[in-house]
């Protein structure tokens, strides 16, 4: 059965995307951060061994940009909140494993995929935590129904998305991989973690 990577991605507009980080660094200059970031990250993942999958918003523009590459499928995110829309990408691939990723963690490689894959041969559920309680990395071995209630009552944003998410598949062995960052604040930027600022 074939793996699927859905790489969930935002049209890179000033005020729609990284809008934290933007009041840190400026709305344009945040947007410009996630379309190199986000673009680097969808070529270094391009794998044979799954098929990437970009997961568009806004749903026309996404389907439509040039922004990102031309012969990868892309698919609607659709509306509702990230639970809403991750749970629509779980259930919409092709029979077989699925993971899906945000698009604004720099340490992502393919190893790190490969590793989710590999380690849902003998797990229901993979998750890659991130320092903060949330995760980079949801997959599903889907050997069974994706359940109805996964992602119900998460708290997104807060240090309780990891474990609230993992509440919601009961009965399900779950596994983690390595921690990564995501980069929702300047001090979350790479070039940040080099030493200590200039006083």
């Amino acid at each position: 059965m074939m793996q699927t990577l859905v790489i969930m991605v935002k049209e890179p507009r000033p005020g729609r995307v990284k809008t934290r980080l933007g009041r840190d660094l400026g709305m344009t200059a945040a947007a410009w951060w996630f379309r190199h970031q986000s673009r680097a990250l969808i070529r270094r993942v391009q794998d044979p061994r799954w098929q990437v999958v970009l997961a568009v918003a806004p749903d026309k523009a996404g389907l439509t940009s040039r922004v990102w590459p031309a012969h990868l499928p892309r698919w609607p995110q659709g509306r509702g909140d990230l639970g809403d829309r991750m749970g629509r990408m779980l259930r919409a691939a092709a029979p077989g494993p699925v993971c899906v990723i945000g698009a604004d963690i720099p340490g992502i490689r393919p190893a790190h995929i490969a590793e989710a894959f590999r380690t849902l041969g003998n797990h229901d559920a993979v998750f890659g935590p991130a320092p903060d309680g949330g995760y980079w990395l949801v997959g599903l071995k889907r050997a069974r129904p994706v359940p109805p209630t996964l992602f119900a009552n998460v708290r997104w944003s807060t240090q309780h998305a990891l474990a609230d998410t993992i509440a919601t598949l009961p009965d399900h062995r779950i596994a983690r991989i390595a921690t990564l960052n995501d980069v929702d604040t300047i001090d979350d930027l790479p070039m940040t973690k080099r030493g200590p600022r200039a006083t």
